[in-house]
């Protein structure tokens, strides 16, 4: 582990880094998923608390982070946070953000131009932040030698064509202005559907619900597994009752739909679940338990399985 911002695992032949971006509490408990009665919470606390919920302020406590990943010669990162400078007048919390992403890129030993793919899982604020950087006044690319994975549903939905989220928010238009179509003008987009095979070990997933071209990412190398759900998974209370979608959620019942699916087979295959958003140990197994699943084991401090 190189920092408290930085950690990592080997799974197979592919090594997986941690780099948190910001970390603490962020949404009340009902605010985020409002369909969770206080007594999931209560009932878990012994081990919700402290690193997944404060029950003093009853908020999730939860993480910003990306995911560098070393496979077959390449560099590969994984959701590129909020970014800094950015106009988020429907975020508060991010508005302005000013953090320093990028020196804890670089104490993970990654400089901006050693990668050579970003993906996005979704077009959300938080996960395509650090695509650009300010440049005098205009935004360029972050990673100038990277090929950018858009889900191409999100790139419709979130862009000007469906007038950017069909103009409910501002954030959406902003979001897509200030770190989406800077890596089209530069030819640095590919855009892809159902599935997208990146190398002998990962291989990008339609997942949709939380938005129309949310996905996650298989790893599998050797006889390791992992999936990187994205934001299919905000709590941990979701893998216990995954009908419980997030506020953030488009579609409820298509992300409904997908989660089970994919814990379904997390379970059955004994993939290591590595979602994009939770506090303290960042990645776990899971397997069923009736109707739901229940929590196997936490990967540890530095993500050690």
């Amino acid at each position: 582990m190189k920092s408290e911002s930085v950690q990592s695992i080997v799974l197979g032949d592919v090594e997986v880094i941690r780099v948190t971006e910001w970390q603490g509490p962020f949404a009340p408990t009902r605010g985020l998923v409002p369909e969770a009665a206080a007594e999931v919470w209560k009932d878990n606390e012994e081990w919700l608390a402290p690193d997944h919920w404060d029950p003093d302020s009853d908020r999730v406590v939860g993480a910003v982070q990306s995911w560098v990943l070393r496979s077959g010669g390449r560099t590969v990162l994984i959701d590129t946070g909020v970014g800094n400078g950015r106009e988020r007048p429907d975020s508060p919390h991010f508005h302005h953000w000013r953090g320093d992403f990028l020196d804890r890129l670089a104490r993970a030993g990654v400089r901006p131009q050693d990668v050579d793919v970003v993906v996005n899982t979704h077009v959300h604020g938080d996960h395509v932040g650090w695509n650009t950087r300010d440049a005098e006044g205009a935004w360029v690319p972050t990673f100038p030698h990277a090929q950018y994975l858009i889900p191409a549903a999100d790139d419709h939905h979130f862009g000007p064509e469906n007038a950017y989220a069909n103009g409910l928010r501002e954030d959406d238009r902003l979001i897509y202005e200030d770190s989406v179509a800077p890596i089209h003008r530069a030819g640095q987009a590919v855009l892809w559907n159902d599935s997208y095979r990146i190398d002998q070990h990962l291989t990008l997933e339609s997942a949709p619900g939380h938005t129309p071209g949310s996905s996650v990412l298989r790893l599998a190398s050797g006889s390791d597994r992992a999936v990187f759900v994205g934001d299919l998974l905000h709590s941990p209370v979701q893998i216990l009752h995954p009908s419980l979608s997030s506020c953030f959620c488009l579609d409820p019942a298509q992300a409904v739909s997908s989660r089970r699916r994919i814990l379904e087979r997390a379970a059955d295959e004994r993939e290591l679940v590595i979602p994009a958003h939770f506090g303290g140990a960042g990645a776990v197994e899971v397997r069923r338990e009736g109707d739901g699943f229940a929590l196997d084991r936490w990967a540890t401090s530095p993500m050690e399985r």
